[in-house]
């Protein structure tokens, strides 16, 4: 197992762990009900909270901010000299944990996406773990919850017993989701971006050697043009900027601003 602590890229604490350490501590956690919450981080997540105060808190506040994306990875090196053996995949974390899960006989709960996304997801994982138990899901709303709607969200989980809670609801309202439900359920919490339509078979993975070389943007970009232009034109040169600021010395603070509310995205 790789655990090497926690280190700041613009400000975000990333933790320099792998797959292992990454499934250990969120099966003892739910084993123990304790709760946790982990994000599965890209530079998308990254320069969001370097540019919103009250999303750094958040972010720093989680157990662990992973490196989801190789670029994140590739920073940790370039300035802390953290080697890591390989980036923290949302979708093949969520995977390990699964497996881990069905194991342990960890019932799991999947929040997010749509009702047809999850019906794909949870056929393909009954398929893949017959012994996985889904102990529910739930869709997105697509926006903001009234304090009702949280009370019921907290009830739908807790009532299934699950102990495991995956969510996918993209960057950063999954991130404020963690944040925000964490302790209420005492469960571990995983933000996993985009691993529902991956493991439903609605949207394509890129090549694992585009992957491995950080070229997986490209692939993205051109699957899904309209939405991610401006993530791409816009926040990968300035996470490349501030990368080299902070190589050459410009400070990042890691506070961040508490919310004086909450944002409850469901």
């Amino acid at each position: 197992m790789v655990n090497q602590g926690k280190h700041s890229i613009l400000g975000i604490l990333v933790s320099a762990v792998d797959y292992e350490t990454t499934v250990s501590a969120v099966t003892e956690a739910a084993l123990a009900r304790r709760g946790m919450a982990v994000s599965a981080t890209a530079v998308h997540g990254i320069m969001t909270g370097c540019l919103d105060q009250h999303h750094k808190h958040r972010l720093n506040s989680l157990d662990f901010v992973i490196p989801d994306g190789q670029p994140v990875k590739w920073a940790l090196r370039w300035l802390h000299r953290v080697r890591l053996p390989d980036r923290v995949y949302g979708p093949q974390l969520m995977l390990d944990v699964c497996a881990t899960a069905e194991r342990l006989k960890l019932p799991v709960f999947f929040y997010g996406s749509t009702d047809k996304i999850l019906t794909g997801l949870t056929a393909n994982l009954r398929k893949k773990f017959p012994g996985l138990e889904i102990a529910g899901v739930e869709s997105s709303r697509f926006r903001c919850l009234s304090s009702q709607e949280r009370q019921e969200v907290i009830c739908h989980i807790t009532d299934s017993g699950a102990r495991i809670v995956f969510v996918a609801l993209g960057c950063p309202r999954q991130e404020v989701w963690a944040y925000e439900f964490r302790n209420a359920l005492s469960v571990s919490v995983i933000a996993v971006g985009g691993a529902f339509a991956v493991h439903a078979r609605a949207v394509a993975q890129a090549p694992e050697w585009m992957q491995k070389r950080g070229l997986e943007w490209i692939f993205r970009l051109a699957s899904e043009p309209r939405r991610l232009w401006k993530r791409y034109v816009f926040l990968s040169p300035l996470f490349l900027i501030g990368v080299c600021l902070q190589k050459l010395g410009f400070p990042f603070a890691t506070g961040g601003r508490k919310p004086s509310g909450e944002m409850l995205y469901g």
